[in-house]
């Protein structure tokens, strides 16, 4: 963006505005605007472009506005080549955007990358574990609910039971049907107090059987492992290569085929399953199941299951060894998903050491804001590692409040009630640099708009604002549009960086704004009027309180020449008789010039009046020493026309101080109630403050709009 081209017309209160921006020489520029002149109503509207939406006049929302704002090639500028900093907005905040100012592209791509392995890995094994149990359950959930406290742990549960499936020798229950056991209804039916009773008479009817068992031994040799044998045996050839078992008992028996094997087992079975005891126990357990209507399919699958029902007692465990038999049965999957988690969760833990270690901008822009600002809090980022990896969106900051050698740890509610206004401020001014910094990492070419957003901060703080926008100006990514009302701020940024061709100064006329090169910057007393002093007689009039506070400061209050320019300031009894010449006699004095006017014998009030009435027709413009010349003249007008209607020389003679309140409070004595004090209010209001300024402090009269003062001036005039 080398150029830009405003062009306005009602937009909030703006009438129109149009002016262009070369950024060729100078990446920045500096807008002096007076207060009500327009600085906020041209933020406003450079905002509006930022968030896409459309500008008007609030005041008189039928004027049609326009708003163009356009580069060197004519194009628009568009809502994210715009930043409007405002001077101050307390909810304003980093947004993703800036976080990722934390973001190490390369860590966190492979840490986003990470388990995409080991997560298509557990789908392999979920597709299996869904077959094998029959259960339309969400099983990721079931199974970290099985051996967790919760139902989002997966890894974990698998990782709880890695070493008890790799001890674990067969699968014995990896053909039960996992949703008609576990049921909500089949499990809050086998928790009542009297199916459990009839559980656990059937489960001791049934050990005392095994324990009498001549081959069945309890948690040792059962049904289920028996049958396994056979069948493993049967299928790796062993009775076919002619091989034996010999089973132990009082009389040990040689088996020699799986058909004897399996036919022994089917006898012992029977022996144990038709006894009529346990019969009668296993009868009274399936009548309380079928009394229960949201069970019939539980007390189908258990007619053909009667060995599990000893596994029914504690459901838990009994839940626990299913889903072991389910990963055992599929112990390939299961390793390879443990496998690749815990290879991913290793590379994790060293990505997260690396990010915990690195520097990031962020840590500059804290940094920036730590060294260079000064408030009574320091910024620690608290989640960094995580904002870097991308597990969380945004930064969270700590505050570390100090008090001397004592510090505390605040959350921000407590610290923004404890912070004044400019403290305030300055944290909001870390919004703002986070957001720059965001924009730089990014290399968005950016027109920064900034609305004072150094007011009200102490002079410390306002020249680190200063400063860090200078140290933008440096780059290549920011153009820069400053505005103030703060004419100390303006002077200051003028000669840190922007430079006297790139200020401007706002003048309000009734057709609309206009943009000017600023003037009187400076010390204008010395750098313009001094030059001007015999050749320009409004700056000869404006120089009168220069040198008057330089005759204070080097002569004292009763010299005669500070007596005799107050007395151009204040109508005293000499006023009417002080001419040209006496006033450049002071000048020549005081800068040992020899220079002699051509107008010596002039009366200068003659002249302040007769200048003052010329300003009136002046064009738009600061019109400095208009303003300083009308400031005078209203303030001789209004005190000679209490003079003369006072009329008391003995009182006039009393006053040493503060001679046109003393006027007016007189004047108001002898006189209540008289039309003309809403006027002579008006003079003590506007001027004293435009005529007692110096050459550092005249912000007063810059702020005065001068039609203001040729109101007044008029006035004044109307009252003699």
């Amino acid at each position: 963006m080398e150029k830009l081209a405003v062009d306005l017309e009602h937009c909030y209160g703006i009438k129109k505005l149009a002016n262009n921006f070369d950024f060729k020489k100078a990446k920045a520029y500096a807008i002096y605007a007076p207060n009500g002149a327009m600085k906020s109503s041209l933020a406003r509207t450079f905002h509006d472009v930022a968030k896409g939406t459309a500008s008007s006049d609030t005041i008189f929302p039928a004027r049609v506005t326009k708003r163009s704002i356009a580069d060197e090639t004519g194009a628009q500028l568009t809502p994210e080549t715009i930043l409007v900093v405002q001077p101050y907005d307390e909810v304003f905040g980093h947004s993703e955007r800036t976080s990722t100012l934390l973001v190490n592209a390369q860590l966190r791509l492979e840490y986003e990358k990470l388990h995409e392995e080991s997560e298509a890995a557990k789908e392999l094994l979920l597709k299996a574990l869904k077959a094998q149990s029959g259960s339309k359950r969400n099983l990721e959930k079931e199974v970290s609910a099985t051996f967790t406290k919760g139902d989002d742990q997966f890894y974990k549960a698998l990782l709880r039971v890695d070493d008890e499936l790799a001890a674990q020798k067969d699968a014995p229950f990896a053909d039960v049907t996992y949703d008609v056991l576990f049921d909500e209804k089949v499990v809050s039916f086998l928790g009542g107090k009297d199916v459990k009773v009839l559980i656990q008479e059937y489960i001791q009817k049934y050990n005392e059987l095994l324990a009498a068992s001549v081959y069945f031994k309890k948690g040792i040799f059962t049904y289920y492992n028996a049958g396994t044998i056979a069948k493993n045996l049967a299928d790796n050839g062993f009775f076919q290569a002619k091989h034996s078992i010999r089973l132990n008992s009082d009389s040990p028996k040689e088996i020699t085929t799986k058909e004897q094997l399996e036919e022994l087992i089917t006898k012992e079975k029977e022996t144990i399953s038709t006894d009529a005891v346990l019969r009668k126990k296993f009868d009274a357990v399936e009548k309380a199941i079928t009394k229960n209507t949201n069970v019939r399919d539980f007390e189908a699958y258990l007619s053909n299951h009667e060995e599990l029902l000893p596994h029914l007692e504690n459901l838990d465990a009994f839940r626990e060894e299913v889903w072991k038999s389910y990963l055992k049965k599929y112990y390939d999957l299961y390793r390879d998903v443990v496998e690749k988690y815990k290879s991913a969760e290793k590379r994790r833990s060293e990505i997260e050491a690396e990010a915990a270690k690195e520097r990031t901008q962020w840590e500059e822009v804290i940094e920036i804001f730590n060294d260079r600002f000064f408030v009574p809090f320091k910024l620690v980022p608290k989640n960094r590692t995580e904002v870097i990896l991308g597990q969380e969106p945004m930064l969270s900051l700590g505050f570390t409040f100090e008090d001397g050698a004592e510090s505390a740890a605040v959350d921000r509610t407590a610290l923004i009630a404890a912070l004044s206004t400019g403290e305030k401020k300055a944290l909001y001014v870390l919004n703002i640099i986070f957001e720059i910094q965001a924009r730089l990492k990014a290399g968005t070419p950016t027109l920064m708009v900034v609305d004072d957003i150094a007011d009200s901060f102490d002079y410390k703080n306002k020249y680190a604002i200063i400063q860090y926008l200078k140290d933008i100006s440096d780059g290549d990514t920011f153009r820069q549009v400053i505005l103030t009302h703060n004419f100390d701020f303006f002077r200051t940024i003028k000669s840190r960086f922007v430079g006297y061709a790139n200020c401007l100064m706002v003048s309000k006329g009734t057709t609309g704004i206009t943009l000017t090169k600023a003037t009187g910057i400076d010390n204008v007393f010395v750098n313009d009027w001094k030059k001007a002093f015999y050749t320009d007689p409004k700056k000869r009039i404006a120089s009168i309180p220069f040198m008057r506070n330089l005759l204070e400061f080097t002569k004292g209050e009763q010299d005669p020449d500070y007596l005799r320019l107050t007395s151009l300031l204040h109508w005293k009894a000499d006023t009417a008789t002080i001419t040209q010449n006496d006033l450049c006699a002071i000048y020549n004095s005081l800068f040992g010039t020899t220079t002699a006017p051509s107008d010596a014998a002039d009366l200068v009030s003659a002249a302040i009046y007769k200048l003052a009435t010329e300003c009136l027709a002046a064009g738009d413009g600061m019109n400095f020493e208009n303003k300083i010349l009308l400031s005078i003249a209203i303030r001789l007008r209004a005190e000679e026309y209490m003079v003369k209607k006072i009329a008391d020389q003995a009182f006039l003679n009393t006053i040493q101080y503060n001679q046109t309140p003393q006027l007016l409070k007189r004047f108001r004595d002898d006189n209540p109630g008289h039309g003309s004090m809403k006027t002579l209010e008006k003079v003590m209001l506007m001027t004293p403050e435009n005529i007692h300024l110096n050459a550092f402090m005249y912000e007063p009269i810059l702020d005065m709009s001068d039609e203001h003062l040729r109101k007044l001036y008029t006035e004044v005039t109307g009252l003699a």
